[in-house]
């Protein structure tokens, strides 16, 4: 493990990665950590119901999941070029003055001037940063494969990025929400900074070979890609992903921060509170990036998709059990295992199962646009749901659905020797016995 975690410091590709990923993950999680809370506060926010939230959820992830695709067929188209990754960039630096000038007056306007403004802000806010996120974490997928490091270890340092910032979001948010969003520019000028200029060496020669008119074709065709949706257990994946990766958003970013600061003597200190939790949370996610591998190894990577549904399902149900800040901050700790144990994995079952230079489509179409395709059609009515009858039927209901998912994945995720259409995972007990047979 040293000898590697040595090598990987040496490698510029990765610590490039690492760095743009670490920059992104701060611009994003420094208000996105707190926009449910902005919209539902009477005092520091916009004051809007569950309903009207989850409309406006519902609207981005509609957004999102059209952005999503169309970023997915062209960064497929160009490898390892990062023009869609500056212009991600860009928008990430504007997101202060979009929200201060633009958004939030649309949405305090009222009336039909407000769906404006959620229309212009699901473009923006999807485009920059939602559908960014996907984006991101193919390219860092991509460049792993390529430059020769561990995906796990580069993508940990986005959590790592959204944990930091993660501590001094609720103390910026009691001051005023707007610094959130400000302090999200200024980390997404130094994404800006790290992609446009950061170029390592091992990256320009191959960035040469790919642009040579004789070379050998590697981005796929766009008949390819079109023909992702035509494959059947693609689409097995994608009804698992949107009965369980959907409420990473829907619970944990719009009803999870007001229950929490609802536990609370007063919001003011739930808000700060749950800033730190969720900072303490994240850290703790960023070590489990490069834990879950190892687990990988273990038991396989459909174990641990399945295994990650099943502490989601723990996890929120568990919620709905119990009422106390102190119970319900270590259930919360819960999800520091399981967003590491729906991620990796799930890139790995794609160059597992499925031609490995349709990885970025494939990552967009069955795991994240899934997860939006959930959240259209679970956002509202949830809201509607906890508006009517509370926390607790709402979070024992999502509960319900991942349980139902859980069993369903059981019965057609694919074994990891099924089908492999990609690059072939082996555990560390079949390596041991390979190695036997080889004696």
């Amino acid at each position: 493990m040293a000898s590697a975690s040595k090598s990987a410091w040496k490698n510029p590709s990765y610590l490039q990665s690492s760095f743009g990923i670490f920059m992104f993950f701060c611009s994003w999680g420094i208000w996105w950590s707190f926009f449910s809370r902005w919209l539902l506060d009477p005092d520091k926010g916009l004051g809007m119901t569950s309903a009207e939230q989850g409309s406006i959820y519902s609207i981005n992830s509609l957004a999102t999941l059209v952005i999503m695709f169309i970023y997915g067929v062209i960064q497929d188209q160009l490898g390892i070029k990062r023009k869609l990754v500056i212009v991600i960039s860009a928008i990430a630096a504007c997101v202060g003055p979009f929200v201060q000038f633009v958004y939030a007056p649309l949405l305090s306007a009222g009336g039909a001037t407000r769906y404006v403004g959620v229309l212009i802000g699901s473009v923006v806010l999807s485009a920059g940063f939602m559908a960014g996120c996907s984006l991101i974490e193919a390219v860092t997928e991509r460049y792993s494969r390529k430059f020769n490091f561990e995906y796990g270890q580069s993508r940990a340092w986005g959590s790592f990025g959204y944990a930091i910032v993660a501590l001094c979001a609720g103390f910026l948010f009691n001051i005023n929400p707007m610094l959130n969003f400000w302090v999200g520019s200024a980390c997404g000028i130094g994404m800006l900074l790290v992609y446009l200029l950061w170029v390592p060496a091992e990256q320009k020669e191959e960035l040469k070979k790919e642009a040579d008119p004789n070379a050998a074709p590697t981005n796929p065709s766009f008949k390819e890609m079109i023909a992702v949706l035509k494959m059947p257990t693609l689409w097995v994946l994608i009804v698992f992903m949107l009965l369980t990766n959907t409420f990473y958003t829907v619970f944990d970013q719009q009803m999870f921060p007001t229950y929490y600061s609802s536990l609370f003597s007063s919001t003011d200190v739930g808000d700060a509170t749950y800033g730190t939790l969720n900072s303490i949370q994240v850290f703790v996610e960023s070590a489990m990036m490069g834990v879950v591998p190892i687990i990988m190894q273990k038991i396989g990577v459909r174990n641990a998709l399945l295994l990650g549904a099943f502490v989601m399902f723990a996890r929120i149900g568990l919620c709905g059990v119990f009422h106390d800040p102190i119970s319900v901050s270590i259930v919360k700790m819960f999800h520091s295992i399981e967003v590491p144990l729906f991620c990796l994995p799930a890139f790995r079952y794609f160059t597992l199962h499925f031609d490995t230079k349709l990885s970025a489509t494939l990552y967009m179409v069955g795991f994240q646009i899934a997860s939006q395709v959930g959240q259209v059609i679970f956002s509202t009515p949830l809201g509607m749901l906890h508006d009517a009858m509370g926390d607790r039927p709402t979070f024992f209901t999502i509960s319900g659905i991942v349980l139902v998912a859980l069993i369903y994945g059981f019965f057609v995720i694919k074994k990891d020797d099924q089908e492999v259409g990609g690059d072939p995972f082996y555990t560390d007990k079949q390596l041991r016995a390979m190695e036997a047979a080889k004696a």
